[in-house]
């Protein structure tokens, strides 16, 4: 079984690391392949809207690349935010689940409430969208920035690691959380230790996308094609349109 992991912001070295995450989750017969845009065909980062709108058009770059090197069995979008991912959907058959969407439904497993914490303060609002989305409006008791910018989140340092178990300490104590939701993919690496310090379960948006992807992909469950995630349509008037202008722009976040 394939599944490709599609990183939609440019950082190589946070593309690995939630490679190693996805890794660590799926079975011995599950290759992982983890993509990202190059330099100047993606953000450098998913922080504000202009972002995200550059995040979706990489995503569905990378769906299309892989479609034409023969596809795969599943794809994972890496950001919390789950950008391109219903256009994304039109494109395959196949599962496609964002990580803000895994890591909700999964926590909500867990316990009666959960509580997210994420980087930036301006992308709650973001989250909160996804929550009633989602459908989570009720289970979700408190929802944190930790001010950390997410490509400070490459290499977590103890300063980061600090900042985000503080926050994490405080939903579960003051706001009765359940479970903790990691809002960043580049989070997914302090996971395990967050869980022991913390005492409850703490949910890695990346590890549940993975665990879903293949369940699905196992159970022979994908996407509808009967109404709204049927194929985009062809018109001869979006001939010279091509939707990779979006992502040639390049990154306006940081």
């Amino acid at each position: 079984m394939r599944i490709t992991l599609i990183n939609p912001n440019t950082s190589r070295a946070m593309t690995d690391k939630i490679a190693v995450a996805a890794r660590e989750v799926a079975g011995p017969d599950v290759d992982i392949v983890a993509v990202c845009p190059e330099p100047g065909r993606g953000p450098a980062a998913v922080e504000s809207h202009v972002d995200e709108i550059l995040a979706g058009a990489a995503v569905v770059d990378a769906v299309r690349a892989d479609l034409a090197a023969g596809g795969s069995d599943g794809y994972v979008v890496a950001c919390f935010g789950d950008p391109g991912l219903d256009a994304a959907r039109e494109l395959v058959d196949v599962p496609v689940i964002g990580i803000a969407e895994a890591a909700m439904h999964v926590a909500a497993l867990t316990g009666r409430t959960f509580a997210v914490v994420t980087t930036l303060s301006r992308t709650l609002g973001r989250a909160q969208d996804l929550l009633a989305r989602y459908g989570f409006e009720r289970a979700c008791v408190a929802a944190y920035g930790t001010g950390i910018p997410v490509l400070e989140l490459e290499e977590t340092g103890s300063a980061a690691f600090d900042e985000i178990l503080g926050w994490c300490e405080r939903a579960v104590r003051e706001d009765g959380a359940d479970a903790i939701v990691l809002g960043c993919a580049g989070m997914a690496d302090l996971c395990g230790t967050l869980q022991h310090r913390l005492g409850v379960p703490v949910v890695d948006g990346v590890a549940a996308a993975v665990g879903l992807a293949t369940a699905m992909a196992r159970m022979g469950v994908g996407v509808s094609k009967r109404d709204e995630y049927a194929p985009p349509p062809v018109r001869s008037g979006d001939a010279g349109v091509d939707i990779r202008a979006a992502s040639a722009l390049g990154s306006v976040g940081a």
